[in-house]
């Protein structure tokens, strides 16, 4: 049996559960890469907008492109930031509708590890980027415990449970993304690790973003009893300040290159 696959393609339930996870690493992101001022950028799987429009906030960017295969998305993407500069569109990462040699900064975002193969999306990545631009990615640390919602996660295994998964789960692991760089002919790779912690109000605010979330499928099928005992155990697996607050951290994996010329 295939192992259940992990799909984001409503925009609103990303933002509730991903959203903000990803502007929080995607800041640690844009100060590691230090970009200047006035560059074109492409962002490849876009998704809601989040991380696209922290480029264009932070970044002064002459262009921005935003690219994700989901129509549900990208319609997400276009609503959240009217006047924005950052065009978006419905795209392949694996066949990207750019000409060559057209931007200054390609990125992927939280995605590399749902591209079905990584190694043609950063090809990709590499053929619509001028030379010496740079090409650059962070992945949560799927092997590492660093998915945001990795107590979930580990109670559903501890239950018998298979969550779902992105499909190229091997590309986020740190030495995978070193070779899928240096394969693509890209220069002067660095990587480096980025923490980041979000504060919830209590328990029920985690876990109302685990309900509204894509996860939510993953056990919608469950009794009610085992629904109840699952909740119960991610309850118990995380520890509240005195103040009842709930602080979880996430971890991901940062790489960026040049290429050639």
């Amino acid at each position: 049996m295939a192992k259940p696959e992990l799909r984001f393609s409503d925009g609103a339930a990303y933002e509730r559960t991903m959203g903000v996870w990803s502007r929080l690493a995607g800041d640690v992101f844009l100060d590691w890469l230090a970009p200047e001022a006035g560059l074109a950028w492409v962002d490849v799987g876009c998704g809601n907008g989040a991380f696209t429009e922290a480029i264009v906030a932070r970044t002064a960017p002459a262009a921005v492109e935003g690219v994700d295969p989901s129509d549900g998305q990208i319609d997400f993407a276009r609503k959240r930031a009217p006047g924005s500069i950052a065009g978006y569109r419905v795209g392949d990462a694996m066949a990207l509708p750019f000409p060559d040699d057209h931007f200054d900064a390609a990125t992927m975002a939280l995605v590399i590890f749902f591209v079905p193969e990584p190694a043609t999306g950063v090809a990709e990545l590499v053929r619509v980027t001028r030379p010496g631009g740079r090409v650059a990615a962070y992945v949560w640390d799927m092997y590492g415990a660093g998915f945001p919602l990795e107590p979930l996660l580990a109670e559903m295994r501890a239950m018998g449970m298979t969550p779902p998964m992105p499909p190229s789960m091997e590309a986020s692991r740190l030495e995978t993304l070193r070779g899928l760089w240096s394969a693509a002919g890209l220069g002067g790779i660095e990587t480096r690790e980025i923490t980041v912690e979000r504060t919830f109000a209590d328990f029920t605010e985690f876990w109302s973003t685990v309900l509204g979330s894509s996860f939510a499928r993953a056990f919608a099928d469950l009794d009610e009893a085992t629904r109840q005992d699952l909740e119960t155990r991610v309850r118990t697996r995380l520890s509240p300040a005195a103040d009842g607050t709930l602080t979880t951290t996430a971890h991901a994996f940062a790489i960026q290159g040049r290429v050639a010329g």
